[in-house]
């Protein structure tokens, strides 16, 4: 090997390193459903079944179903459920239907850790970052179509 490529060898060696951590980290966490929650968070569960849109976002899917192509209701899941397209996040309504809706891991990330230890640190809490999680859907284009609220609990909390 040359000697110049040895730096860049070596950079991107650590890069790709780094970036396995990172994965191996996320890979760790999996989303566990809204029902794990309930069991420590009784009244923001029962708040959130009641109130919440977001507890029955995938029977809008539902009633779209059959005027949508494959790929376009594929497109709702990002919306409508839990960790669609994430490790261990929704896949299809019979494989994981405890995540077919939008549910607590929805805006505080996945659960496991925090599920397994109860720490704070393992579940996302910061308003700040959960706004910009929530903002993915309800951007002001879907507000505007579909008049529903940009709310930062939605009735979750």
């Amino acid at each position: 090997m040359k000697k110049h490529f040895l730096p860049v060898f070596l950079l991107l060696a650590v890069c790709f390193a780094g970036l396995s951590l990172v994965q191996a980290q996320e890979e760790e966490k999996y989303y566990v459903g809204s029902r794990a929650c309930a069991d420590c968070h009784e009244e923001e569960y029962a708040t959130y079944q009641k109130f919440a849109k977001k507890a029955h976002s995938f029977e809008a899917v539902v009633k779209m179903r059959d005027k949508l192509t494959t790929a376009e209701v594929q497109e709702c899941y990002h919306c409508h459920t839990t960790g669609y397209g994430r490790p261990g996040g929704f896949k299809d309504e019979h494989t994981t239907p405890d995540l077919k809706n939008v549910g607590c891991e929805a805006c505080h990330g996945p659960g496991s850790a925090h599920v397994e230890s109860e720490d704070p640190e393992d579940i996302w809490g910061d308003h700040e970052k959960i706004r910009n999680v929530c903002e993915a859907c309800h951007t002001k284009e879907r507000v505007e179509a579909f008049n529903y609220r940009p709310l930062l609990h939605g009735g979750a909390h």
